[in-house]
């Protein structure tokens, strides 16, 4: 329902319930009380004139409750339906690891290669949506109300976008994928019965030393540029918006109030939630494991631990129980100190490379690496009528699944800190600096251990994906400092990325309730690291990717009706502002 008010001189009538006077004294003020009893976090009221939307439900009406000592506050049927779900799946994948590992093979074969167009098509939707907003008048619209002030310092705002940002994914494939699209470009083309066999990028750059070397970077920054962040946008974007501006909670089901109006908090609603579970843990599951993988290579090439089953099983209950305490400590005293420590970290191994690497050629490869990214980018973006089925299949495909599956946990973090912005200016940082964070990442890992490979060494190239990281920085000084810094990265990326996703599911799953029972955080946490372990036993990465990939296929429908309802949204703020 639109909220017609007039702070400055209050003579507008506000439509609605004028019967209401303290209602009536909310909105022209423009606030908007929270419903009496609602439970949870209050979302901060919005100031100046926006498009409230008037509903009866109270955060956590559908809620069950329990008493100390076995205290919950679960949303009902959302947590049970997700808990049961994960539990059984994850129990049967460890009972059955040996007779599953081909299904998940498989699954993940069937999806990316019969629906690789689809999310190629998905993605390239997202990219423009966000680029249409960023030069439509929509953009001026400013989420919390036209008189919202930031919550953060523009500095402190890029920082949190670029933790958000920063995960496993970048610690595993800063140096792996590069190299690898380095390699698969040189080597060039192979036919076999009509059919290309390689894994080249494009039409790769047979026997090219320098266009190989400019294809592979450019296709490692497609799968970390623009089409990631935009994806995480069309979910950051509308949680902001129908929180902040239209009085909604802080869940994924409200961004669908345009489609299905109150119906959102009936079996419409319930749908969306728990597909936002099951993405994100799956997601989150993925990210997991492969950091498991990461840090058992590390601690082989290290300290000679064995690297096996039994190693990463042990590692990731350990992690676990990490995570699991912070999450016990709270947001200000777990997530955010990790935070703070993994910030550090990253920098000072970032500096550490470009200092010690061939720092010039980072420098004016940063740019040269944004040049080939922008002459690239439509054609590696095209899903149809190309021959490169396994890098976009294998890749592409398999990345944005595994980024959608991530959008509700990284969305709403970003939603959380972004009030205050104009819709401008957030798509404008969410799209573009964290991009440009992960450009220098990857130039400089990635583009040291092309050099080093193109001088001679063939040890990173020879090096199982896992190991790549490690290889490359034995080639620089300090080895042992650095490969352990890189071992701990991995641990405490792992350690926050469980401890803030499991705040996200817990919030979703007590239906948008942010102060539910620790013990249910504890839960989801639990399972998270458990999940990992059935995946990684019941099929190693192949299995960590079809589940991210099969989860990330229905939440890709649900993102696209999002961004229908976001542009609706946007409009009817446009209008309150006429």
């Amino acid at each position: 329902m639109s909220n017609d008010r007039i702070p400055k001189d209050g003579r507008k009538n506000y439509k609605g319930h004028p019967e209401d006077e303290k209602r009536q004294r909310d909105a022209l003020s423009g606030r908007f009380e929270p419903k009496p009893d609602a439970g949870g976090e209050a979302i901060p009221l919005p100031e100046g004139p926006t498009e409230i939307i008037e509903t009866d439900y109270q955060i956590g009406q559908h809620n069950i409750e329990g008493v100390k000592p076995f205290a919950f506050d679960v949303h009902n049927p959302v947590f049970m339906i997700s808990a049961l779900a994960v539990a059984l799946f994850t129990i049967v994948t460890l009972l059955f690891p040996t007779q599953l590992e081909p299904v998940f093979t498989g699954l993940r074969a069937s999806l990316t290669s019969n629906l690789d167009w689809f999310f190629m098509l998905a993605g390239n939707v997202f990219v423009l949506l966000c680029l249409g907003l960023v030069l439509s008048p929509l953009g001026k619209i400013r989420l919390g109300g036209p008189e919202a002030t930031p919550d953060f310092t523009l500095t402190g705002w890029f920082a949190m976008l670029f933790a958000a940002g920063m995960g496993i994914g970048l610690m595993f494939y800063g140096v792996s994928e590069p190299i690898s699209h380095f390699q698969t470009s040189l080597a060039g083309t192979t036919v076999e019965n009509g059919i290309r066999t390689d894994w080249a990028p494009l039409n790769g750059a047979a026997g090219d030393e320098l266009a190989a070397r400019h294809l592979g970077m450019a296709a490692t920054i497609f799968h970390w540029g623009l089409h990631p962040w935009a994806i995480y946008a069309v979910v950051a974007l509308p949680l902001a918006l129908f929180a902040y501006n239209k009085g909604l909670p802080l869940t994924m089901r409200s961004i669908f109030y345009p489609i299905f109006g109150d119906r959102i908090w009936g079996w419409p609603g319930h749908v969306i939630d728990i597909l936002s579970v099951f993405a994100t843990i799956f997601g989150l599951a993925t990210s997991l494991g492969l950091g498991a993988e990461q840090a058992t290579a590390g601690l082989n090439y290290l300290f000679g631990i064995a690297n096996d089953s039994t190693t990463k099983v042990v590692l990731i209950l350990m992690i676990t129980g990490i995570a699991t305490t912070s999450v016990v400590l709270g947001v200000e005293k777990g997530v955010k100190r990790l935070s703070e420590i993994n910030m550090v970290l990253a920098l000072a191994l970032l500096l550490f490379v470009i200092l010690m690497g061939p720092t010039m050629e980072i420098i004016s490869g940063f740019f040269g690496n944004l040049g080939t990214y922008a002459r690239d980018l439509v054609p590696l973006s095209n899903p149809f009528g190309r021959t490169d089925d396994n890098f976009r299949q294998g890749w592409t495909a398999f990345y944005w699944a595994w980024w959608i599956s991530w959008s509700p946990f990284v969305g709403m973090f970003i939603a959380r800190v972004s009030r205050g912005r104009t819709v401008r200016q957030f798509l404008i940082a969410v799209l573009i600096v964290p991009s440009l964070i992960s450009v220098l990442w990857m130039t400089a890992l990635g583009g040291t251990a092309i050099s080093m490979t193109l001088a001679g060494f063939e040890g990173i190239a020879d090096a199982a994906l896992e190991l790549k990281l490690f290889s490359m920085l034995g080639n620089l000084p300090l080895t042992a400092i650095t490969s352990f810094i890189g071992i701990v990265l991995v641990i405490v990326f792992f350690v926050t990325s469980s401890d803030s996703g499991s705040l996200v599911i817990d919030t979703i799953a007590a239906g948008g309730k942010v102060d539910a029972p620790v013990a249910q955080r504890i839960f989801w946490c639990s399972f998270e690291g458990l999940l990992a372990i059935a995946l990684l036993l019941g099929g190693g990465l192949g299995a960590l990717q079809a589940m991210a990939v099969s989860t990330g296929l229905p939440f890709t429908i649900v993102l696209l009706g999002g961004c229908w309802a976001l542009v609706k949204g946007l409009m009817g703020e446009r209008r309150e502002l006429a």
